[in-house]
């Protein structure tokens, strides 16, 4: 699980469970760069964690280049690349908008698809991409249609991605958690009350009764990001406490 001398990037870094890997692979050895949208919660939380932070969106293809061009200028390469941002956005498809259904395809899909895509030149021979993906794309739930579709089109081009790449030696893969503790479910403008009732009907249905915490994602991903796995590509990994059994 050394990472010294590896290239790190993990986009949407400044939370969750991309900033909860970022300390992982900094603590490994590797130098870490984080990317978010938010340029004041973005320099915080690189300044915490003592690595480089760039703001840029992964829904813009002009943020998506000039993050390649910077990175090109100051590291030269990327050895691990996690493609960790995304977004959550439930909505029933009787009231869904062409406005919201892009924002879920823009970043989910098409930024993920793209920042593979611009980046590509600055992985060097033995690389590893992770992507993270989600359980929603095989289970159902109300709700989750573009969310859901968004991380299936994300799994599919995992397993394309590493045919193509593995002529360069370059790994693809995919971690899909199931819920997780962080501060998502808290944004989701539910009160205190309903909250802890949604968490609480989660956790029922999870055989190992908890939560993932991201750490336990993040310490998957820096697996699949060093030399123990040059055997693995083209996989996703499920990490859901036994949650898709049922």
């Amino acid at each position: 699980m050394d990472l010294k001398n590896k290239v790190a990037l993990v986009t949407g870094g400044n939370s969750g469970i991309g900033y909860a890997t970022a300390k992982i692979l900094k603590d490994r050895g590797a130098a870490v760069i984080i990317t978010g949208r938010r340029a004041e919660a973005l320099h915080e939380a690189a300044e915490a964690l003592g690595v480089t932070g760039i703001v840029s969106d992964q829904a813009s293809l002009k943020d998506t280049e000039k993050l390649r061009d910077v990175i090109a200028g100051q590291f030269g390469r990327i050895d691990i690349l996690f493609i960790n941002a995304g977004v959550a956005t439930l909505f029933p498809i009787a009231s869904a908008t062409e406005e919201v259904f892009d924002q879920v395809m823009d970043i989910n899909f098409k930024g993920a698809y793209f920042t593979l895509s611009k980046l590509m030149p600055l992985l060097p021979e033995g690389a590893s991409v992770i992507f993270l993906s989600s359980i929603v794309s095989r289970i159902n739930s109300i709700g989750s249609s573009a969310y859901a579709a968004s991380k299936a089109a994300l799994n599919a081009l995992m397993r394309s991605a590493a045919l193509e790449l593995a002529s360069r030696k370059i790994r693809v893969n995919a971690v899909s958690p199931g819920p997780t503790n962080t501060d998502a479910m808290s944004k989701s403008g539910l009160d205190a009350a309903s909250l802890r009732q949604v968490m609480g009907g989660i956790v029922n249905k999870i055989p190992v009764a908890r939560m993932a915490e991201a750490e336990e994602i993040g310490e998957l991903v820096a697996y699949l990001a060093s030399d123990l796995a040059a055997f693995i590509t083209g996989s996703e990994f499920t990490i859901d406490g036994g949650m898709t059994l049922n």
